[in-house]
């Protein structure tokens, strides 16, 4: 073979130096100055109220009325910190049997709905059976129904005429169960239905059955979507108020934080510096749980958006 054959022709050089031009480099992908101080100005402006009320809570009232929590940054060495309101909220203000009712409501009430989504989801992806993509319909149909329109049905059917389970746990574990279900659905079918079906059509080849296939492959793969749902439903079920103060009341064996809080803002109008740690004691473990799944939040929820 001679010299000249291993050589590169001068179209050869054209087009591999057409090519590296087009290839794009990193510096492009970074974003601008102006975008990064438009970013951290809005970060600031949403998170100074929240920086606000958290010194607040460490303040007590005299100083409270006597200047903003501004005042507290500008002469702290004037300023008498400690955790007194905290420790009011916790213990005169039963806030903490509060928080505990609220993670025995939340933690069944997202789990359940969980559970039950994504057996659904599996169906409505991968089993084939008469009038599953109208049943679909319906189911995302209901994402549109207010909430509001079923609480005097569901009052009659759980209350004295009913089952007469209301003031319990496992009334509002049913309705935000029932109520988070087409949200769940929804977000766990279209998941499903990007992952690969030559891996499900293995395992049926393999003799495994939809139960094998569902927790075995079906659940590890969809744990984006999962955690996603998860997030919403733990936020949603947290924050709850009107659920809670219809179905288990505000007494102090089953009030939630939410109804707690809500109290506080009835019965303290000399004390509302309470509720700023009344407020922040609530935010904790929402807080918690979205740092922890946050990796797996934005993949769960734009998968499916697009195809290609």
């Amino acid at each position: 073979m001679s010299t000249a054959a291993l050589q590169p022709t001068q179209a050869d050089t054209t087009t591999r130096s057409a090519t590296h031009a087009q290839a794009p480099r990193g510096d492009e992908n970074k974003p601008s100055w102006f975008a990064r101080v438009v970013l951290l100005v809005v970060c600031l402006a949403w998170s100074i109220p929240t920086f606000g009320l958290l010194i607040t809570s460490f303040r007590p009232i005299d100083e409270i009325n006597a200047g903003g929590w501004w005042s507290a940054l500008l002469q702290p060495w004037n300023n008498t910190w400690g955790l007194q309101n905290y420790r009011e909220v916790l213990g005169e203000n039963d806030m903490g049997a509060a928080f505990i009712n609220s993670i025995v409501v939340a933690v069944p009430a997202t789990v359940i709905p969980i559970l039950f989504a994504a057996v659904a989801a599996y169906a409505f992806t991968f089993m084939q059976f008469r009038g599953r993509d109208s049943l679909f319909l319906v189911v995302v149909g209901l994402l549109v129904i207010p909430l509001q329109v079923a609480f005097v049905p569901m009052l009659q059917l759980f209350g004295d005429d009913g089952f007469d389970v209301i003031g319990q746990f496992v009334v509002v574990w049913l309705l935000h169960t029932g109520f988070g279900m087409p949200l769940a659905i929804y977000i766990l079918r279209n998941y499903m239905a990007t992952l690969p079906k030559t891996v499900i059509e293995s395992a049926q080849i393999d003799g495994a059955s939809h139960y094998q296939t569902f927790w075995r492959l079906i659940v590890p793969m969809s744990t984006p979507a999962l955690a996603s749902f998860a997030i919403f439903q733990f936020l949603w079920v947290w924050n709850d108020l009107l659920i809670a103060l219809l179905f288990l009341g505000s007494d102090v064996e089953s009030a939630v934080v939410t109804v707690n809080l809500s109290q506080l803002v009835n019965s303290q109008g000399d004390g509302w510096h309470l509720l700023t740690a009344g407020a922040f004691i609530s935010m904790a473990v929402p807080l918690v749980v979205f740092i922890s799944l946050q990796r797996y939040f934005v993949r769960g929820l734009t998968a499916g958006s697009v195809k290609g």
